[in-house]
């Protein structure tokens, strides 16, 4: 697949320093274009898949931009040789946490049985949960998280 892609960027630059791209090409509604997150353009029929391998897409090209036929006829720059891509972690959202909590409290996660201590990731954040101190927190049946009590 990466080199069908290749292989259209390197014709397309071609097409585009020959003067061969013509406006009706430039003028189709369906063309989408980007700039992905690495540098390299993307010009495609939708916006499924764009600048996949390429760490997503930076920035999509406005529609007056894509649409003029003297944005198409200048020629792309040729696709650089693609890595192979690394599955990159999704950032995850960190919620803020819930209010209530404060000295002496600990984040009991009501659906996992865990207690998070104050300044831990999950404090004040998991979906269901609610503030108690550490020995109500034990006392319901709730283990520290990563076995770690929050008092010593």
């Amino acid at each position: 697949m990466k080199i069908k892609s290749m292989l259209l960027a390197c014709v397309l630059s071609v097409a585009g320093s020959a003067g061969i791209l013509n406006s009706a090409m430039a003028a189709d509604a369906a063309t989408v274009s980007a700039t992905c997150n690495d540098g390299t353009a993307y010009t495609g029929a939708s916006k499924k898949g764009a600048c996949s391998g390429h760490k997503g897409v930076k920035e999509w090209a406005t529609a007056e931009a894509s649409a003029t036929p003297a944005a198409a006829a200048t020629p792309a720059a040729p696709a650089a040789p693609a890595k192979a891509a690394t599955p990159a972690k999704a950032a995850t959202p960190v919620a803020a946490p819930a209010a209530g909590g404060g000295a002496g409290k600990v984040w009991v996660n009501t659906s996992s049985k865990v207690y998070h201590c104050e300044g831990a990731k999950y404090y004040g954040t998991t979906k269901e949960g609610s503030y108690m101190t550490e020995a109500e927190a034990k006392a319901a049946g709730n283990r520290p998280d990563h076995g770690k009590a929050c008092t010593k």
